[in-house]
């Protein structure tokens, strides 16, 4: 069976895609025009008139009092490929918690509690301890990593993040000999979090890796980027970024790690089980199960590019997988 690409535009979260479905048999087509018309608008996705404005957020320098520029003075990867701008990181985000439209996230994240913040690590550890967001800062060395960001819907970005590698900290609490995965959770505030009050989600969002990708030293918990704190759409104070995953396993807002024995089933897993799998590598050669991942949108940039296996990470990840069936093993 070909498997029909389409723009990341039309991607749609499943239930909100099946209750169309059902919502669309008992309407005429004068309703369904109106009416449909805004469920779009409300799943997040890019319009005509989006493409185009986001196509202009050429990757620029950000001015004096919205960021820094990052600190070696770096405009690319290592790919050559340039950072996406400032405005379109902190204004075009997937973060379910606050809403599906991600360019009503930054208004809705506006006024989120930062402080007081702790991170509690425990479970499989022989040294649990507590963190303190200010802790976390001072105690691992921040360092820059620019990396690539893959979302499963089809469209990337070029991120100078800030952080650490997660592997610094699980050695501090010394991981025992029967922890085999990490699991993350985010914090549960509905009352600041209108997204969390849907009730389809089993929040809080969860994920998960196993340890050896934890400890890897791509991996990173990330506190800011372009040479600032995040923000709270980006996931502010901390959140994990994995750059050879899927956008969505880098969960946001952590609150709590732990070290178990048995693989952490994790918010998309328990939603759509069929859709999303525990690993989530990013792999051209793996369809979604109703769209192409061949390819890809770099926001800042008109048309599409062939997206890279392990998003370009390939020689420094793929051994941790050796043997794998990948398409299994999605």
């Amino acid at each position: 069976m070909q498997m029909i690409k389409i723009r990341s535009s039309e991607i749609t979260p499943e239930h909100v895609y099946r209750a169309r479905r059902k919502f669309m048999k008992g309407i005429g087509a004068l309703a369904f025009g109106s009416v449909a018309s805004a469920v779009l608008t409300a799943c997040g996705g890019l319009g005509q008139d989006d493409l185009g404005r986001f196509a202009a957020m050429q990757p620029e320098t950000p001015t004096e009092g919205d960021a820094q520029q990052p600190s070696a003075g770096q405009t690319a990867d290592e790919l050559g490929d340039a950072l996406t701008s400032f405005e379109a990181i902190t204004t075009y985000n997937n973060f379910y918690e606050f809403s599906m439209n991600k360019e009503a996230v930054a208004r809705l994240a506006r006024d989120f509690t930062l402080s007081p913040w702790t991170v509690t690590v425990g479970g499989l550890v022989n040294n649990p301890k507590t963190y303190d967001i200010d802790d976390l800062r001072k105690r691992f060395p921040q360092q820059e990593r620019i990396y690539r960001l893959r979302c499963v819907e089809g469209w990337s970005m070029v991120i100078p993040w800030l952080g650490f590698p997660l592997g610094a900290l699980l050695r501090e609490v010394d991981p025992q000999s029967g922890a085999k995965y990490v699991r993350f959770e985010t914090v549960m505030r509905p009352q600041e979090m209108p997204g969390q009050r849907d009730p389809y989600f089993p929040w809080p969002y969860v994920e998960g890796l196993r340890l050896d990708e934890a400890m890897h030293d791509l991996t990173i918990l990330s506190t800011g980027l372009y040479g600032k704190q995040l923000l709270p759409q980006n996931g502010a104070p901390v959140r994990l970024v994995v750059p050879w995953k899927y956008g969505f396993k880098s969960i946001k807002s952590i609150v709590k790690i732990d070290l178990v024995a048995e693989q952490p089933t994790s918010l998309w897993m328990a939603s759509a089980p069929h859709e999303y799998g525990f690993y989530a590598n990013v792999n051209p050669d793996v369809p979604h199960p109703r769209w192409s991942q061949a390819t890809e949108r770099r926001i800042g940039e008109l048309g599409r590019r062939p997206t890279l296996k392990f998003n370009g990470y390939e020689e420094e990840v793929a051994a941790l997988y050796a043997g794998m069936d990948l398409r299994a093993n999605y």
